[in-house]
């Protein structure tokens, strides 16, 4: 279980990252915004996880 949100966050963090980039790119501010955010939320659940981890060790 803890693997599947491991990943799911890894995954909402290129994803945020992609689109934050994309959006730059294209003058899309919005866009750039919407993917921060999505890659902020990636990087909160993965150190969710860590902390999980520490605490199950």
């Amino acid at each position: 279980m803890a693997r599947d949100q491991k990943a799911k966050a890894k995954k909402e963090q290129l994803k945020g990252k992609a689109k934050e980039t994309v959006g730059r790119a294209v003058g899309n501010e919005t866009m750039a915004v919407e993917g921060q955010a999505e890659k902020s939320k990636g990087d909160a659940r993965q150190a969710k996880e860590k902390a999980k981890d520490v605490f199950r060790d």
